[in-house]
């Protein structure tokens, strides 16, 4: 079967130009000659990728063949608008780096495909089409899991104009976001596209050129023919455009078009753009297996590179000689950097890999033992109070923060934690979203780009689930993928965790967070007593403020109007300790101690700890003295600062209100033993199940008692 470099030369050597008629040219020869020189580069990239695989030494081959209409948008959109890309984008990126002028796109790419630490974006750790000198926010082969954060930008941008907030773009900037056609039919493009739609409706800025790669096929599967452009359609409030990108002029003028549109208008626009997939999904596939000769070959007619070639003809901008010339002098060029790229050096050791994951060191300090204190006189307050009151405190002294999410602004939330704050803040800085988590992270993730600090509310800990990829998949892993050069620091507010009393099951009164303890670099903070949430709040901020860390807040919901550990006793109630205070602070990796009891210490965190202290005072019955650790930090675990608490006792007894598999229990034990501990060590946590509405919860869940017998039976 012949190739589609082999169609390529066959037809151009079959050209003969014509004289010229004298009429207008067919397009701008000098954008032409622009628009080829980076189609060229982008296919000889695609060829030298696979050479690379062939010698052992490139690791990716996921290419652009047949996409390299894309870079039009490349060339007329301008360096300074943020793109965040598919990864057919080769064209794009050579023409927006031809436009820019300060690196080379071809050694850039070839670092990247032989994971060279000396690769611009990513430092060797993935492909990714990426440069901050060319405002490309890297990306990973993503299916469509960048367009929530391309819409959140796109709308950050907006909300900077109108606060006078200076984001590291143009106040004229547009967002370019591209994808497949297969892609498109995800949930989170179909969310994420929605929400733009939504802002129209509502006349919110969103500034957004979305882009829809159609090659009409997803892997192996085909696009049904028509579908992906009656979808786009159908979008309300949105202008579609559809561009056939095996015409140069068509593709040129259109392009222009929408860009100006959506740059003068601040509103989104969909830009259809048909392609053809040349060399399989990638260097693996084996495309005969599922499409036929015929199919594979008829799609050489509508190869972007002979179409824009014919036009340089057409316009006598170059003969048939001189394209072949062109074409074999780019393979010349890509293949010599390519064979130098060899030499290349790798990330050697972990150390180097997880440099951009290492969090500040931080050395502990073990407080002095205390417990709760009853009512005194002046105002106490409090979970639900001492957050509130910190979140005003952060509005009031940093400008850039946000606070949004569902019911969060007029209503005040739920559980009313954010009450009054929309009214003393304004609609802009406290606002309600849509009920959509994927585009509440989104708004979160793009709004951290435009240098805004979010502090996003999930509403439930369950329903975080629907959504938990924009955190693992694009929040915290952007540091990485970027080589720390790009970050979104957040404080992802989430009210969860179970006793919940009059309603709950499995939404409300959710016990797992096995899944954000699973995310490299996520910071993960849990307060237990209104005491430690300010300082605790403050901390996860200027993490996300100061070193763009990605943190969550979660909060225990059954703890947030609590005022008594015992009976009228106030003690889950405190004083607000504002930022100037010398209580203000919970630095990263302490730990809070209660109590001085020597026989047996009780580790803890969130509900187990006022459960823990009660337990504690059974205990004592049985002439078991305890102490109780609140851990705060459940991830990274504060282990270090445990282990020096922990040597002083015979026994650790881990408290454990999730789930006995997956829960943060096994990481707390193994941790210790990793250290040193030599004491007994044991574990008590909630069953494996999901949680029942009503009394039956109580059934499943970690009670007082269940932690009195498994302190008891270590004896």
């Amino acid at each position: 079967m012949e190739t589609v470099e082999e169609f390529f030369s066959r037809s151009v050597r079959s050209w003969r130009a014509d004289p010229s008629d004298g009429g207008a040219p067919p397009g701008d020869p000098a954008v032409l000659q622009r628009l080829f020189d980076a189609q060229l580069q982008s296919r000889h990239l695609d060829y030298a990728a696979r050479w690379l695989q062939s010698q052992g030494r490139g690791h990716y081959t996921i290419g652009s063949a047949g996409h390299e209409s894309n870079a039009a948008l490349g060339l007329l959109t301008r360096v300074d608008d943020p793109a965040l890309l598919h990864y057919r984008s080769g064209g794009f990126y050579a023409a927006r780096a031809a436009q820019a002028g300060t690196t080379d796109p071809i050694r850039d790419v070839l670092l990247s495909l032989t994971s060279s630490a000396r690769d611009p974006m990513s430092g060797g750790r993935h492909k990714v089409w990426g440069h901050p000198d060319l405002h490309i926010i890297p990306q990973t082969s993503t299916i469509s899991s960048h367009l929530p954060r391309a819409v959140g930008l796109a709308y950050a941008l907006g909300l900077a104009r109108s606060v006078g907030h200076t984001t590291p773009w143009p106040d004229d900037a547009i967002v370019v976001c591209s994808f497949g056609d297969a892609s498109a039919n995800h949930s989170t493009a179909v969310g994420a596209i929605n929400a733009a739609s939504y802002l129209t409706q509502r006349g919110v800025p969103c500034p957004i050129l979305f882009v829809c790669e159609d090659n009409r096929i997803g892997v192996s599967t085909p696009s049904p023919d028509g579908w992906p452009g009656a979808m786009l359609q159908s979008i309300p409030g949105i202008e579609y455009v559809h561009i056939d990108g095996a015409d140069p002029i068509a593709l040129l003028d259109r392009t222009a078009a929408a860009v100006a549109r959506v740059r003068d208008a601040r509103r989104p626009v969909v830009l259809h753009l048909d392609t053809v997939r040349f060399l399989g999904h990638a260097g693996s596939d084996t495309e005969i297996a599922y499409r036929t000769q015929s199919e594979i070959v008829g799609d050489y007619e509508r190869d972007p590179l002979l179409a824009t070639a014919r036009c340089l003809m057409d316009a006598d901008h170059a003969t048939p000689e001189e394209i072949l010339a062109a074409y074999e002098g780019m393979r010349t060029w890509v293949m010599d950097a390519a064979r130098t790229a060899l030499d290349e050096p790798h990330l050697s050791d972990r150390a180097q890999v997880m440099a951009p994951l290492a969090l500040p060191t931080v050395s502990p300090r073990i407080p002095t033992p205390e417990a709760p204190e009853g009512e005194q006189d002046g105002a106490r307050l409090t979970l639900a109070q001492s957050i509130n009151q910190t979140l005003a405190e952060l509005l009031a002294t940093h400008p850039e923060v946000l606070v949004f999410g569902e019911d969060v602004a007029v209503k005040g939330g739920v559980y009313g934690v954010t009450r009054g704050l929309r009214k003393r803040f304004g609609a802009q800085r406290v606002f309600d979203t849509l009920l959509d988590e994927q585009t509440i992270l989104g708004v979160a993730l793009g709004s951290a780009l435009a240098g805004f600090v979010p502090v996003p509310e999930i509403q439930y800990l369950a329903y975080l689930h629907n959504a938990e990829d924009q955190l693992r998949g694009e929040a915290a892993s952007l540091r990485f993928f970027s080589n720390g050069q790009y970050q979104n620091g957040m404080v992802v507010r989430v009210a969860g965790l179970a006793y919940q009393r009059g309603f709950g099951g499995h939404f409300h009164n959710d016990n797992s967070v096995a899944v954000l303890r699973d995310i490299p670099g996520l910071v993960l903070a849990v307060p237990s007593h209104p005491a430690d949430a300010p300082g605790l709040l403050r901390t996860c901020v200027e993490l996300a403020r100061q070193d763009g860390r990605v943190c969550v807040f979660l909060e225990p919901i059954a703890l947030y109007h609590a005022r008594d550990l015992g009976e009228g006793d106030g003690a889950w109630t405190a004083p607000f300790a504002n930022a100037t205070s010398e209580d203000s602070s919970r630095p990263l990796g302490e730990v809070g101690v209660y109590g001085d009891g020597g026989d047996l210490l009780l580790v803890t965190f969130g509900n187990g700890v006022p459960m823990s202290l009660r337990a504690s005072e059974q205990l004592r019955e049985h002439g078991i003295a305890t102490t109780v650790v609140d851990l705060r930090w459940l991830s990274p675990l504060p282990l270090d600062a445990l282990r020096t608490v922990a040597e002083r006792f015979p026994a650790v007894l881990v408290v454990d209100e999730t789930r006995a598999s997956g829960g943060v229990s096994e990481g707390v034990v193994t941790g210790l033993l990793e250290r040193g501990y030599r004491g007994r060590l044991s574990r008590v946590a909630s069953a494996d199940t999901f949680i029942p509405l009503g009394p039956a919860a109580a059934t499943v869940l970690l009670s007082e008692e269940d932690v009195v017998a498994a302190a008891l039976s270590g004896r």
